[in-house]
């Protein structure tokens, strides 16, 4: 199986529980990325006005899923900050936020740019105290870790008894995409709703709710903190979820995909957005001054 990039990735499923995963793992996760991937994605180690721009709209979006747990001051945990710009809005919301971030490039970025209280490194190495957070939230960095059941047990000792952790990850189920960008490098593990859900039990995790975005992209589960560990030695496979997962991806083909008006509007729907960001981001003396526009009145 080819990655997006086209280069061979090895990918494979685990038969009991529907997991899915690079093996070998295409590149040493910790290097990759403290060092890399932002250049690899992004071609900078400082995000552009237009990528900016772009984070701000996602954290707003991300803002709007979690907001019905921020009626109090809170205490809040974001892992993978980024370009900071997530973090940011939750800080300017009253909020006390602290993040940490393992590429070194974007996370003096923005502890910098934003005064954000950051630590530079990986979750799975960071010195915060057990039981001391209300709320965490990891977007779209669990799958990029090398064991993601550790970090999840990790940041279930982090949370306060009554905290809530929210976990975003890609759907391996989604057909929105075209076949060709299905994987790639960058992910090493792949969830649906089931696998990511059993993983978050086994690491003494219960689903308090789950979302999925408009075009199934994406799948948000919202975790509450069990009261002891589950045990490690019983079954966690998932019947008939392997099943499904392989009859859904080798379901979407080219032929399939290319068929249906979704690729089309969506290619549209990029180019709009990329058109409007760059007359979007004109007019501003800083990067600060643009998410500071955006995000006001909320």
């Amino acid at each position: 199986m080819r990655s997006r990039s086209g280069t061979e990735l090895r990918t494979v499923i685990c038969k009991d529980c529907g997991l899915v995963w690079s093996d070998p793992f295409p590149h040493d996760p910790r290097q990759f990325y403290e060092e890399d991937y932002r250049l690899e994605y992004k071609n900078t180690y400082a995000p552009k006005a237009k990528h900016i721009l772009r984070a701000g709209r996602v954290a707003v979006n991300r803002h709007e899923k979690i907001k019905h747990l921020l009626h109090k001051p809170q205490t809040m945990l974001d892992v993978g900050t980024g370009g900071g710009e997530f973090a940011y809005l939750i800080k300017s919301l009253g909020h006390d936020l602290h993040g940490i971030e393992p590429n070194k490039g974007y996370g003096q970025y923005s502890a910098a740019q934003y005064d954000l209280n950051l630590q530079f490194g990986f979750i799975q190495d960071a010195p915060f105290e057990e039981n001391s957070f209300d709320l965490i939230t990891i977007w779209h960095v669990l799958e990029h870790t090398e064991d993601p059941f550790f970090v999840l047990g990790k940041l279930r000792s982090l949370l306060k008894p009554d905290g809530v952790l929210v976990v975003e990850v890609p759907n391996i189920e989604a057909t929105c995409q075209s076949p060709s960008s299905t994987f790639h490098e960058a992910h090493l593990y792949n969830f649906n709703l089931a696998t990511l859900r059993r993983m978050g039990e086994k690491a003494g995790l219960l689903e308090n709710r789950h979302l999925f975005s408009e075009d199934g992209g994406n799948v948000t589960l919202f975790f509450k903190k069990a009261e002891s560990v589950a045990d490690q030695t019983a079954n966690w496979g998932i019947a008939e979820n392997a099943e499904r997962i392989t009859a859904i991806v080798r379901g979407h083909t080219n032929l399939r995909h290319y068929m249906r008006a979704a690729p089309y509007l969506r290619f549209i729907k990029r180019m709009t957005r990329s058109l409007l960001e760059n007359r979007d981001v004109k007019g501003f003396d800083n990067n600060k001054s643009l998410l500071d526009q955006l995000y006001r009145g909320l």
